[in-house]
């Protein structure tokens, strides 16, 4: 008897369909094959399957089975199949009828005992399932929580084989995951929450950090070692905005994939904030292997990724000049593409030499100019001119480090930067593409970014005196932009446009810039 069951596999973020075919011969010799390019765990599904349906109690004939795993052109990987394929022995062996699992998705890995176990991309699959007009998934009891994210679809929460078979007989029915079980917590959190009210002095610094959120800019921080950059760059998650439902999907989805969303804490409702070592490779970096899997780029995405001591990542860092401009990332490999998304707020740290003091008021630097020349010089220029905001770090006073008096609260700067959002949402309209300024093409420039004379003329002269590149002199538009809707005005002025000039880079190197 031939039995097809609906299962799915995620290709970078996105399911895709797989129908699981099972044959089953009861004249020939005992066998058991999986065709349609089936990865190691997949070939090895056979053995779980196999204790899986004889520890619940169920037959498992000793003949010939052929499993076909269709699309059969596309690699297929990892244990999720275990599920559907025992679903699939079971009807073709009629011990389950195929009306039983019809309108239906299965996905599971199985333990030998029947127990089903956790796999990555619940949701991807539950997002697959409702496209594809089923009416039930077949989830891992740890899976449900995540799975049912997704509205339009009946999760039913697995916690066995044999449970399951009991399921579809209306012996033992299994419930329904509610909803309303859900829990509404972090799913996502930076690994210190720092307020900018503990930050002592610096405060250009969290001015410039508050025009960077407002409108999702780079920002690069050069200053001597203990001025403060680190703690700067962990307290920007605070003062961002709230994640859009739509936001808190996305961020999910990829975490969900790269297997850190955990099962108690099914969606994210923070901002990822990411900070690889500079020893992590490129792959680690922006996504790859094998078989591609999100990097820490995509991993920030909608959040922030802070790369400190930005010199040493050296070449790694010219794999992220294209992503940081389309705001996605593209992996090919011989048997295809995949993009995925990797819009982020990219905030780098670094000392402006190898000593460190370049440039300091109290400790001398040590380093001669073809030193720090060479130290700087390791950024290229593309790079450079990729960050909006450059900022030099400063030592704080002792006097500002010793007031007990406390500084403005993220919780404040955290509303103004929600309120400058909202503007950009409303001029761009809420079902645009365009979530911030740094999104804006030159094009989408022209458009929303009208200017003053008097400021026209300005960035004219810091053109020539700064030697900008076009690109930066799009970069320096948008920024004025973000000033202005701090403001809440609608045109530029020359003040904005002085602002967003001063941010620019005073790298000994920064020719471009």
């Amino acid at each position: 008897m031939l039995a097809h069951v609906l299962s799915g596999a995620v290709v970078g973020l996105d399911g895709v369909k797989i129908t699981v075919e099972v044959d089953y011969n009861p004249r020939s010799m005992a066998s058991f094959t999986i065709v349609g390019l089936p990865g190691t765990a997949v070939q090895e599904s056979r053995e779980r399957v196999r204790s899986a349906i004889r520890n619940i109690g169920c037959e498992f004939p000793m003949k010939r089975f052929t499993v076909n795993l269709a699309p059969g052109d596309m690699r297929k990987e990892g244990p999720a199949y275990d599920l559907p394929i025992a679903i699939g022995v079971l009807v073709a062996t009629e011990q389950l009828r195929a009306d039983q699992i019809a309108d239906a998705m299965f996905i599971g890995e199985l333990a030998l005992d029947g127990k089903l176990r956790h796999i990555c991309g619940a949701i991807n699959l539950a997002l697959l399932a409702r496209q594809e007009g089923c009416r039930t998934l077949y989830v891992p009891v740890e899976d449900a929580p995540e799975a049912a994210q997704i509205d339009g679809i009946e999760v039913i929460p697995v916690p066995s084989l044999g449970h399951l078979v009991e399921h579809l007989f209306g012996m033992n029915p299994i419930p329904p995951f509610e909803r309303s079980q859900l829990r509404q917590e972090t799913a996502i959190t930076p690994e210190r929450v720092v307020d900018f009210a503990q930050i002592k002095g610096q405060e250009y610094v969290k001015r410039a950090m508050e025009v960077a959120a407002a409108g999702n800019h780079n920002v690069l921080l050069v200053g001597p070692p203990g001025a403060g950059k680190t703690l700067i760059a962990r307290a920007l998650p605070g003062i961002l905005p709230p994640l859009a439902p739509d936001e808190a999907l996305e961020i999910t989805r990829i975490y969900s994939v790269a297997d850190l969303l955990p099962s108690d804490r099914p969606l994210a409702r923070r901002r990822p904030f990411r900070a690889p070592h500079y020893t992590i490779s490129q792959a680690g970096l922006v996504g790859g292997g094998s078989s591609p899997r999100p990097g820490e780029l995509t991993l920030a995405h909608r959040g922030v990724l802070y790369l400190d001591e930005l010199v040493e990542f050296g070449h790694k860092l010219e794999v992220l000049r294209q992503p940081l401009e389309d705001k996605t990332v593209t992996i090919s490999r011989a048997n295809g593409s995949l993009t995925f998304p990797a819009n982020v707020m990219l905030v780098g740290s670094m000392n402006p030499c190898p000593c460190g003091y370049y440039g300091d008021t109290l400790q001398a630097c040590t380093c001669g100019e073809s030193a720090v020349r060479r130290y700087q010089q390791r950024l290229s220029g593309p790079i450079l001119d990729r960050f909006d905001i450059h900022l030099d770090i400063r030592r704080v006073d002792y006097d500002k480090l010793t007031n007990q008096q406390l500084a403005e609260a993220s919780e404040r700067v955290q509303a103004r930067v929600t309120a400058a959002r909202e503007r950009q949402r409303a001029r761009y309209g809420m079902d645009s593409s365009i979530r911030a300024n740094s999104d804006l093409t030159a094009t989408e420039i022209d458009q929303h970014c009208p200017i003053t004379e008097d400021a026209a003329v300005l960035l004219q002269n810091a053109m020539r005196r700064l030697s900008l590149s076009a690109r930066a002199y799009h970069r320096v538009l948008k920024l004025s932009r973000t000033i202005a809707d701090l403001d809440g005005v609608e045109q530029i002025s020359l003040t904005h446009v002085a602002e967003a000039v001063q941010y620019r880079s005073r790298l000994m190197t920064a020719t471009q810039a």
